[in-house]
């Protein structure tokens, strides 16, 4: 079991007070009942959360809208346990809904695994998600700093030429200025003959 998967369960674990099904829950092979607990009426969020996150590793796409939810939560370790369940699971509309996410202004407050997932994922929809937060997060007083800095360092990541006129931009900004020229520097630069190829810009 890796690390942040360890840290989701004992804090699921934390929740459910120690209760039988939690152990019932996590033990169990039978990727039905897992599903199952999805639908019921009644059941708590540790529960669904669990089901969930043992499906979405199992590769079960049942487990898809559930993930998508708890991605947008307001408490950030069910967004990150969401985030990395989905990185794992490899359903195509995964990167779609982490793209409308971000890009949701009205929950921008939870916009940052979404962001991060979207880098880990580095599917198309990424660089112009990316692009489209980190712009509006360059007006002043924008109280997203997180969201705007995990914008700039994806976009470094992903090293897409897209991204400069923004990263740029994020050279004015103070809390910015350091990761937007990390950022620059892993976009290739132009050869002589306008292609781009490897290297400090």
């Amino acid at each position: 079991m890796d690390e942040e998967l360890r840290s989701i369960t004992e804090r699921l674990r934390a929740e459910a007070g120690g209760s039988a099904e939690y152990g019932r829950l996590a033990a169990t092979d039978d990727l039905d009942a897992l599903a199952a607990v999805l639908t019921e009426p009644g059941q708590p969020l540790w529960a669904r959360e669990l089901a969930a996150l043992r499906l979405g590793l199992a590769g079960d796409r049942r487990a898809f809208e559930t993930l998508v939810l708890l991605l947008n939560h307001r408490d950030p370790p069910r967004c990150a346990g969401a985030a990395h369940a989905l990185a794992r699971l490899g359903d195509p509309r995964t990167a779609r809904a982490a793209a409308a996410l971000a890009t949701n202004e009205l929950r921008v407050a939870y916009a940052l695994h979404p962001v991060r997932l979207l880098v880990r994922l580095r599917a198309p929809e990424a660089v112009p998600a990316l692009i489209t937060t980190l712009e509006r997060r360059l007006h002043p007083h924008d109280p997203y700093r997180r969201v705007a800095l995990a914008c700039v360092e994806g976009l470094g990541e992903l090293g897409d030429a897209r991204a400069e006129p923004v990263l740029n931009r994020s050279l004015a900004h103070p809390a910015l200025a350091e990761a937007a020229v990390r950022a620059l520097a892993r976009i290739p630069r132009r050869g002589p003959s306008g292609e781009r190829v490897p290297g400090q810009r």
